[in-house]
């Protein structure tokens, strides 16, 4: 990715994201950033909410980390907000570590 090459890996997740939106706007990628998630439980609204980093194209949740590992629980935390949300994909990307890392998880309840 574009974003990746440019700056490496160190910077804060904030850099990230600034970055990412420019790259978004020269792109013409559809995106909201730092959205609010509404959370359901039997249908009921929750108060807690999740802030997704983006939301691209209205369905697509893209969730930035910088670490030099990345832990399970990233994966748990992801298959969470798609079991809450109505959103078809989301996508975890960490520029923390020298080759760009992400991983896809689709919401089987939207297919």
């Amino acid at each position: 990715m574009k974003v990746h090459c440019a700056l490496g890996p160190g910077f804060l997740e904030a850099v990230y994201e600034e970055v990412l939106e420019k790259e978004f706007q020269v792109q013409k990628i559809p995106y909201k950033r730092q959205v609010k998630l509404d959370l359901y439980y039997e249908g009921e609204k929750l108060k807690k909410q999740y802030r997704a980093d983006f939301i691209c194209y209205d369905k697509i949740i893209i969730e930035l980390k910088a670490v030099h590992q990345m832990p399970s629980v990233f994966y748990a935390q992801l298959q969470n907000y798609l079991k809450c949300s109505n959103m078809e994909l989301r996508m975890l990307i960490n520029f923390g570590t020298p080759s760009l890392t992400y991983k896809r998880i689709v919401n089987s309840k939207n297919r």
